[in-house]
């Protein structure tokens, strides 16, 4: 989950610039958590839906944090977008364990012992988010100019303004679907 979270934060990022836009994925992912706690019939304070919210948060501040940390140039280079992705999955699954304090509910464990399962399974989350984080910041460049682009050709219309609620509909339909059926 680390890797996709940070794929779309990466996107995120290049798109807007700006903490805003990283607060606003996070809610938009928490929404859509908290939505398929009702199709669930689960509480807000389920482990299945508290803790993932958590996980977006730490997420997206291990990407903000080290974002603002690192050097343009080295932002520039694949190797250095690779290291941000790889950096910020192994902060993030490193601050995921603070998810008792926050919500009350544990991590969940490796069976048998008492050792967070985000920290077992770091070394995926470092690898996929060392790909991933950099196919989403050029992913987020390409939307980006696309939108430049829509905006230098003034091509504003009614249909530009409801693509985004569009999207969002969607997205809970498939959520419904997927859950329901």
């Amino acid at each position: 989950m680390t890797g996709v979270a940070l794929f779309f934060i990466a996107a995120s990022w290049v798109v807007t610039r700006n903490i805003i836009g990283i607060a606003l994925l996070i809610v938009i992912a928490s929404l859509f958590k908290m939505f398929d706690a009702l199709l669930l019939s689960l509480p807000l304070q389920h482990g299945a839906i508290a803790n993932p919210i958590f996980a977006f948060l730490m997420q997206g501040a291990a990407f903000l944090i080290l974002i603002s940390l690192f050097n343009e140039k080295l932002k520039q280079k694949g190797g250095g977008q690779a290291l941000l992705g790889g950096m910020a999955a192994l902060l993030a699954v490193n601050l995921f364990p603070l998810v008792r304090y926050v919500t009350g509910i544990p991590a969940c464990v490796v069976p048998g012992t008492g050792y967070p399962l985000s920290l077992y399974y770091a070394y995926v989350a470092v690898f996929l988010s060392a790909v991933t984080v950099p196919i989403g910041l050029r992913f987020g460049a390409k939307i980006r100019v696309l939108e430049t682009k829509w905006e230098g050709a003034n091509q504003r219309t009614k249909l530009s303004y409801l693509a985004s609620p569009a999207t969002l509909i969607i997205c809970l339909a498939i959520i419904a679907i997927i859950r329901l059926s």
